[in-house]
């Protein structure tokens, strides 16, 4: 499905259980936050950035887990030094230290180059980092094949910092095509992507605004597919908003923001961006195995899912990226394939209240065990233990009637001859993996939906396996 391309102060985010009207009030691009304190585990860039692939996930998932250390960033990059304060810490509300704490933390934890205009978004690492950890494992949990494999991103409004395709490029050996409707912006991308030696990975495509987000009509676009849509789309419907916006927040407009109207404002904000987005996918389908967006609105989050409910989409998946204690953004993928996401990356909003927005469970529990239980007389019941596929139900009593009654109508002499040549396989309703987990505590059957659109399928089977289980407890 992939075709290579050649060419100051910090607010406390409110919890998930508070007013969503207050959940809107959000910088569009706040301060950078990180995760725990410094000494609390190893820092992982002690080593610097391995080289890219699936050996190195480990690396990039635990990468801001702790805070940075910025005397030990000072030590290493002269231009951060000088943007230090003598306390240590940055002066967030000043957009020239905020933009060499980007460029640093590109450069230390990723090794990648960067120019940035002082008029344009300058993108917070930690945050960006997230979405493309969220799409790695959307991509890797839908497909049976082996993680890591190569694909193909297109990035809509990449900004002059490209920094998505530059941070996925890094990370797995994918190719992008990257858009934008601002010359400035496409002027410094393609610097950037120069910069870092990207050109036979990146294409870049100037679009204007009443183009289609999704360019396949674009001369230069010689593939018919693409593996997945990722964009940050503006949050504001209109200049007033966003300044009305900052007032709200008792802050100075535009303070630590270095954002252009043409990044932050877009006709109907990101709510109307994204159903243009949808309506397209409405007519591309499976041209586009993920189409995806991260949004700064939780109330834009509940009207999309209801937008993809009512166009009959059952694949979707939602998530909420938390930096820290500052920083909250949402994401959301929906897809028109069968293959279901694993449910950390389907289903990742744990608060009970947001429930309502989270697409059908992916994972039940079969059985646990002691773990001096031995395990291997509950699984006999099972014939195999991974991964399989089922045409119907053909583990209920129903279906088992069923062909009973279709023999002894048509014989068995027809039931036993051999498939003609021109007979096509039967559909896969369900995919499914079973896996057994021996922990030090206890032991674990769950079962797992790979592929299909039928949750009841799934939970039919699912309980027929947990009454077989406990059969042989």
């Amino acid at each position: 499905m992939t075709e290579t391309f050649k060419p100051g102060s910090k607010r406390k985010a409110p919890d998930d259980e508070a007013d969503p009207d207050l959940q809107d009030l959000r910088d569009p691009d706040p301060p950078q936050s990180f995760g725990g304190s410094r000494s609390s585990q190893p820092d992982p860039r002690r080593s610097g950035p391995p080289d890219p692939g699936v050996s190195a996930d480990d690396y990039f998932r635990h990468l801001y887990d702790t805070e940075p250390d910025f005397a030990q960033l000072a030590k290493q990059d002269p231009d951060f030094k000088a943007v230090v304060q003598p306390n240590g810490q940055l002066d967030f509300t000043n957009p020239h230290a905020t933009m060499q704490l980007t460029k640093t933390l590109l450069q230390a934890d990723f090794g990648l180059k960067i120019d940035l205009p002082e008029d344009r978004l300058c993108p917070p690492v930690p945050n960006r980092h997230n979405y493309i950890l969220w799409l790695k494992d959307l991509m890797d949990t839908t497909s049976y094949n082996p993680p890591g494999r190569p694909l193909c991103g297109l990035d809509v409004g990449t900004g002059a910092s490209c920094i998505y395709p530059l941070l996925g490029t890094r990370q797995r050996p994918w190719t992008f095509v990257a858009t934008d409707i601002d010359d400035k912006n496409l002027a410094y991308a393609r610097r950037n992507i120069h910069l870092n030696n990207l050109s036979s990975r990146i294409h870049l495509l100037s679009r204007q605004p009443s183009d289609p987000l999704i360019p396949f009509d674009h001369p230069s676009i010689k593939t018919k597919t693409i593996d997945f849509v990722m964009m940050n789309p503006p949050f504001y419907s209109s200049p007033d908003e966003m300044l009305s916006s900052a007032q709200k927040k008792s802050r100075p407009p535009m303070s630590a923001c270095t954002g252009a109207p043409v990044e932050m404002v877009c006709s109907g904000g990101e709510l109307s961006h994204v159903g243009r987005l949808l309506r397209e996918s409405l007519a591309l389908r499976d041209r586009v195995q993920w189409y995806t967006t991260m949004l700064g609105k939780l109330s834009s989050l509940e009207a999309l899912v209801e937008q993809l409910r009512e166009a009959g989409i059952d694949n979707y998946a939602v998530t909420e990226f938390v930096q820290g204690s500052k920083t909250r953004r949402w994401a959301l993928g929906w897809s028109f394939a069968p293959m279901r996401p694993a449910e950390h990356a389907a289903r990742g909003m744990k608060a009970a209240i947001w429930k309502k927005l989270l697409p059908p469970a992916t994972t039940t529990d079969l059985l646990q065990l002691p773990v001096d239980t031995p395990v291997e007389p509950v699984i006999a019941r099972i014939n195999d233990i991974g991964l399989g596929l089922a045409s119907e139900n053909v583990w209920s009593r129903a279906w088992r009637r069923k062909k009973l009654r279709e023999q002894s109508q048509q014989g068995l002499d027809n039931n036993m001859q051999d498939p003609s040549p021109s007979q096509q396989p039967a559909e896969c309703r369900l995919g499914f993996e079973i896996r057994v987990v021996m922990g030090k505590a206890k032991t674990s059957v769950s079962l797992h939906w790979r592929e299909g659109h039928d949750p009841l399928l799934f939970e039919s089977f699912g309980g027929f396996l947990s009454r077989k289980l406990k059969e042989n407890k």
